[in-house]
């Protein structure tokens, strides 16, 4: 199995091992849930009553039904595996790392601390530099939204933003020279119930 795994980690661009994937997967799964979590367990009986009432399904799941964790587990051990350490960014910008971390704190370039260093996502750096408008749209992005959402809602087509005929991702449409405020206007509402 590791060949074929390191076959597609290879195709995928994507410069880890397979055992260090495997590790990433794993140590993704503990943090994002239990393994088989009881989901009445999480609300109130009202609660309950009105979810049910909506046609909610809060039974566990079957034994035989696929884990509906495993997209995301996936999803964030990309991310982890993709993103570029100070050291990276500050080769990639032509800076030094300090000024990295200054981004980072200032809100210039978003991040998380990992193992003991920062870890930047890599959809917010260009071949020359960092995305277009980038500050613009870090700022208007909810402080308690994850790496994950963030990263999921820079990556995935947009239908209020539209390169041509057709919707483009936020990343997208700010590299072809889009306003920065439309995806900041988008951004600004990630979490908040629709």
């Amino acid at each position: 199995m590791s060949v074929a795994l390191e076959d597609v980690l290879a195709r995928a661009g994507l410069r880890v091992t397979a055992t260090e994937f495997l590790s990433l997967v794993e140590d993704a799964a503990r943090k994002l849930a239990p393994p088989h979590p009881d989901p009445a367990a999480y609300f109130s009986a009202d609660q309950r009553a009105a979810l049910a009432e909506v046609g909610a399904d809060l039974r566990p799941r079957a034994a035989d039904e696929a884990d509906p964790r495993a997209r995301s587990v996936a999803a964030q051990a990309v991310l982890r595996d993709s993103a570029l350490s100070v050291a990276d960014a500050a080769r990639c910008l032509d800076v030094d790392t300090s000024r990295i971390r200054h981004r980072v704190s200032a809100g210039r370039l978003t991040g998380w601390k990992d193992r003991g260093g920062w870890r930047l996502p890599a959809w917010q750096f260009t071949d020359n530099g960092v995305l277009p408008g980038l500050e613009v749209v870090l700022a208007s992005i909810p402080a308690d939204q994850p790496p994950l959402v963030v990263a999921a809602f820079m990556t995935t087509l947009q239908e209020d933003l539209m390169l041509g005929d057709r919707p483009a991702t936020p990343r997208d449409w700010l590299l072809a020279g889009g306003d920065p405020v439309r995806v900041a206007q988008l951004a600004s509402v990630l979490g908040t119930p629709a």
